[in-house]
């Protein structure tokens, strides 16, 4: 291990840390460029042959950045995509990035160093940071705006040069060092280890913008909102969002594990997939995605007394119609007359294919949504702070076993978050409020921490798996 990590972990001042010298190599879990045609026509494209942990070159900082040094990271499904190389490999990205010139040249590498979360310490400041100081303790938002743009100051999300770091752009979280924005820092909430923080920031703030933010659903005091996956990593946070709000929580799930893991973080309602008919692919078969949705339908109300206001889909092709059909007679399935779709993603697929009639109709509205702006963030993160918000942590995985850590993830076989660690020797360090900790409860804080693989025994072939395409 390299002087400055040692003395990051040792507890060091910052005079110190900022007097040790930066090593020219670090390690970090990175894709190669010419790997990018490795699974030709494969089915399954499994992340465990891309996914590779060794030395990296150490980049410059540019005036507004930041070095981390990485204490724990987590897997979010962009790894995934940027593992598979679909839908486009992400070394397209970098080298869009790159012919900008200047400091966005130096994204342009052979190697892309993933990962969009992050908790650590700060060893170096760029020229141009003010807000921040070497030896804070940050997490890390996964977006990077550029503040040129105007759009960028009327919400950071609508700007065209808007990018979510370790995925469009190098140097990401999934290593001994990353290289941020001063602009994507926030303050690690002190009850937090270093691995449940590092949990939080890409999923939550995702589902606070999808639910809580003016730009999403904007939901509010009971209404009922159904949440596909709901113990996944979006959706074991939307949970407790709507549960904040005082709505009414409706889940989907794929397992009678998951189905438990679920009320355990408050859905007031859980539906099996496999209860309506959702356990193979409907999406190109309107009449079977009708039946199903008419069962769901028929669930909720039984339960609930009424249809959704929200759904809450990142699942994408699979659902996507069934969160817009109607039943008969003009009663609305799974969104009433003047409800809101708000999706965020399409892990099965972006193709999504449903019938407008029954949109237009009744009102309904379909709201696209993308990470979240740094206020959203700060909003977010407050909210773990003051210890309303909780991990949703499942499992942690030293950084050398990052392949399979992504691997239980893109065969779904995960519940909440997976986390990674990077210099941090072992799980349950970095506390530094222990005060506010006991009073939120390790039960509390470790919900999800006991949940096994969600499918023991063989893994299922994995086809199909596209993302957004951007």
């Amino acid at each position: 291990m390299d002087p400055l990590a040692e003395a990051v972990l040792a507890g060091a001042p910052p005079d110190r840390l900022a007097k040790e010298p930066l090593p020219t190599e670090y390690t970090a879990a990175h894709l190669r460029a010419e790997d990018v045609d490795v699974f030709g026509d494969a089915a399954d494209r499994d992340v465990r042959r891309t996914l590779r942990v060794g030395p990296v070159p150490m980049p410059e900082l540019a005036v507004d950045e930041v070095l981390i040094a990485v204490m724990a990271s987590s897997i979010n499904y962009n790894t995934v995509w940027s593992a598979t190389f679909e839908p486009v490999p992400t070394f397209t990205f970098l080298r869009r990035l790159g012919r900008q010139g200047g400091s966005a040249a130096r994204h342009d590498r052979p190697q892309h160093v993933v990962g969009s979360d992050a908790a650590g310490v700060i060893v170096r400041t760029g020229a141009g940071v003010r807000r921040w100081q070497v030896g804070e303790h940050v997490v890390v938002s996964c977006v990077q705006v550029d503040d040129q743009e105007p759009a960028t100051h009327a919400d950071g999300m609508l700007g065209a040069e808007q990018r979510i770091w370790g995925f469009e752009t190098n140097f990401g979280g999934l290593a001994h060092y990353a290289v941020v924005r001063a602009s994507q820092l926030l303050p690690k909430p002190g009850h937090l280890t270093w691995e449940e923080a590092a949990s939080t920031m890409l999923c939550a703030a995702t589902s606070y913008r999808m639910l809580v933010s003016d730009r999403g659903a904007r939901i509010k005091q009971g209404d009922i909102v159904l949440i596909w996956g709901a113990t996944g990593g979006l959706g074991a946070y939307a949970v407790q969002l709507v549960k904040n709000a005082g709505g009414i929580a409706v889940g989907v799930v794929s397992t009678e594990e998951k189905s438990r893991r679920a009320r355990a973080l408050g859905c007031d309602v859980v539906i099996n997939r496999a209860d309506i008919g959702l356990d193979g692919d409907l999406a190109d078969d309107p009449d079977a995605t009708i039946e199903a949705g008419k069962r769901l339908g028929r669930i909720i109300r039984a339960e609930t007394g009424e249809d959704p206001h929200v759904v809450f889909d990142y699942i994408g092709r699979a659902t996507f119609g069934i969160s817009v059909f109607v039943v008969a007679l003009s009663v609305a399935l799974v969104v009433r007359r003047g409800g809101t779709v708000v999706t965020c993603g399409s892990s099965t697929g972006y193709q999504h294919r449903f019938d407008n009639r029954c949109w237009w109709m009744h009102l309904k509205r379909i709201v696209g949504s993308h990470a979240a702006n740094l206020q959203e963030q700060a909003e977010c993160n407050r909210l773990f702070r003051l210890g309303h918000l909780v991990p949703v942590l499942s499992a942690v995985h030293p950084l050398a076993e990052v392949a399979e850590a992504a691997r239980l993830v893109q065969t779904n076989r995960h519940t909440g978050k997976v986390g990674v660690l990077c210099l941090a020797p072992r799980p349950g360090l970095g506390v530094t409020d222990q005060a506010l900790r006991d009073r939120v409860g390790e039960d509390r804080l470790n919900l999800l921490r006991d949940a096994a693989p969600a499918t023991p025994g063989p893994e299922p072939v994995v086809t199909g798996r596209e993302g957004t395409g951007r």
